[in-house]
């Protein structure tokens, strides 16, 4: 029953997490994509030569990635809350899984004695 309840908040946990993932997207869809270091450096470059009509520009497509610092805090507590209920519920699951086989095989391990011949004591 550990390992269901487990498993049962661990999925729940998942589809927030995915829908939490379609509404930061859905929210964040318009915003100004940030560049790493290279990135911006590359097209710093690519601005400084100018527009040559023989040299086609090479254009930096990458999608936007929005940090965690500016995002709205709503949102990066429900990821944060959700993002710990999934691992809180994987481990209830992992360890409800693990009692559950632990006690089978101690059950197994009485069927077995009782079941097994008795050694006579002689007087």
């Amino acid at each position: 029953m550990r390992a269901l309840c487990g498993a049962i908040i661990t999925a729940a946990a998942l589809i927030g997490l995915g829908l939490t993932a379609q509404g930061i997207g859905t929210r964040y869809a318009n915003e100004p994509a940030y560049y790493s270091d290279y990135d911006r450096i590359a097209k710093e470059k690519q601005e400084k030569e100018g527009s040559d009509p023989k040299k086609t520009p090479t254009s930096i497509a990458k999608p936007p990635r929005v940090l965690l610092g500016d995002m709205d805090r709503p949102l990066i507590f429900i990821l944060v809350f959700l993002t710990s209920m999934a691992l809180i519920g994987l481990g209830i699951a992992i360890l409800g899984l693990a009692y559950h086989h632990m006690r089978r095989d101690r059950e197994h391990q009485w069927e077995r004695e009782r079941a097994a011949v008795q050694q006579r004591t002689t007087v």
